[in-house]
């Protein structure tokens, strides 16, 4: 969340940049905040001062006590004000809990350099497009779910009936495929990332820590017997890794990956994107991510960008990087960039990866502190991820991209050390 003590000494700075962002709910939304933080001052104001009082009367009731005199008058001011700071304490114990929520509603602030705009149309290619074809044949514009129907590697149709809609399954080479896309991101990023299979059911202050609670709960899956819920991104449980935690500035940068499942209650644009596997309610993902200090997350930012691209171009597709625009950015995003792949039987740009900077918003949330080194006191660290390689739209290009003229899919040479010496995935009659 943001910090509430730069709303209240720089009101006017925090609301110039939730403005970029373009959305004036969040601009409302911080005021209500403001509004709140002065009730809560003007509580332990007033409270500070019935305290004082407290103390004083009960010195002059000792007094009068001594003395012999009729101090009925200064205990009976003395109760009410004890009775005044009860009723104060649960005026403030209600604003603080309202303010929190509402702070854990205000987006994270934008980065100074981000692109103004308003919607993902105002996002900026920065690189690209690479590796894109003068043209493509017409064999190469099938879309992946026809030539995954029949090459036998992707059925749908099962899955609906095991699962509902919006959910999909990968069989022989097409289940083989996507695990290897896994293991290939895992293995090219384990020189610097120490690998974690996390728990896919988390608590609720795990999500609330990365930003996905309370705005997204319509979009999780939650099982509401146990207070869980099922991650949406290996990034939730990674983030909350030092939750509650000081870390020592020596020991930063950290940097994790993790394979997981992920799961999302999300149904399209209206209905757009809900043919094969470019949207489904459960899928498979790469998360790689870092704890940081503030002087070192733009590097760490490059670092990431680097790494994604790296993976997705040997994979040898066509793909671009956007950087997001104000408009556009997410709830918890201080910078973030995507990684978009074309998929020509689709005949769309495909996001495959988003690379964000958080700065420190999730770690004031899940209370992620480091301490310099030979200094005093904490500071909150910085948190940064990306999808190093999510399965089913980098799949889907692939089935596209390689789709050869007789329906066959010719496997990137990368992947080749994960499939048991498959090459080519053929259609049934010629294999």
């Amino acid at each position: 969340m943001i910090d509430v003590r730069l709303l209240r000494t720089q009101p006017d700075v925090v609301r110039a940049a939730l403005a970029r962002r373009a959305k004036p709910d969040v601009l409302e939304q911080a005021d209500h905040a403001l509004r709140l933080d002065v009730r809560l001052r003007d509580i332990t104001t007033e409270r500070d001062a019935a305290r004082a009082r407290v103390n004083e009367l009960s010195k002059q009731v000792a007094e009068l006590r001594r003395a012999k005199q009729d101090a009925d008058v200064l205990m009976a001011e003395s109760r009410a004000l004890g009775d005044r700071e009860k009723v104060l304490a649960d005026e403030y114990a209600q604003v603080e809990a309202v303010l929190r929520d509402v702070l854990l509603r205000i987006p994270n602030l934008p980065h100074d350099e981000v692109t103004q705009g308003t919607s993902s149309d105002d996002n900026r290619v920065v690189r690209g497009p690479e590796q894109m074809p003068a043209q493509f044949a017409a064999h190469q514009r099938v879309p992946h779910w026809e030539t995954g129907a029949a090459l036998g590697i992707l059925d749908s149709e099962r899955a609906v009936k095991i699962s509902g809609a919006m959910f999909t399954m990968q069989r022989g080479a097409g289940a083989a495929l996507a695990r290897a896309l896994c293991q290939y991101a895992l293995d090219r990023n384990a020189d610097a990332y120490e690998e974690i299979r996390p728990p896919s059911l988390v608590t609720t202050a795990t999500l609330t820590a990365t930003g996905q609670l309370p705005k997204f709960a319509d979009e999780a899956y939650s099982i509401e017997r146990d207070g869980l819920w099922c991650i949406p991104t290996a990034e939730a449980p990674l983030t909350s890794l030092h939750a509650g935690e000081i870390l020592d500035e020596a020991s930063l940068p950290m940097r994790y990956m993790a394979f997981s499942p992920c799961f999302r209650r999300e149904a399209g644009a209206a209905g757009r994107d809900t043919r094969g596997m470019l949207r489904s309610h459960e899928f498979d993902k790469v998360e790689i991510l870092a704890v940081t200090t503030p002087e070192q997350a733009p590097a760490m930012l490059d670092e990431f960008i680097q790494r994604v691209t790296r993976l997705i171009a040997d994979l040898g597709l066509p793909y671009r990087l956007l950087e997001i625009c104000t408009g556009d950015l997410g709830q918890s995003h201080h910078r973030s960039y995507d990684v978009e792949v074309y998929a020509p039987g689709c005949d769309q740009w495909l996001e495959v990866s988003s690379v964000s900077w958080f700065s420190d918003y999730q770690a004031r949330r899940g209370d992620i502190r480091l301490r310099r080194t030979g200094k005093k006191g904490t500071e909150f660290a910085h948190t940064l991820n990306a999808s190093a390689l999510a399965v089913p739209r980098v799949w889907a290009a692939i089935v596209e991209n390689f789709r050869n003229a007789d329906g066959s899919v010719t496997i990137p040479e990368v992947l080749h050390p994960y499939l048991r010496g498959l090459t080519v995935i053929r259609p049934p009659q010629s294999r």
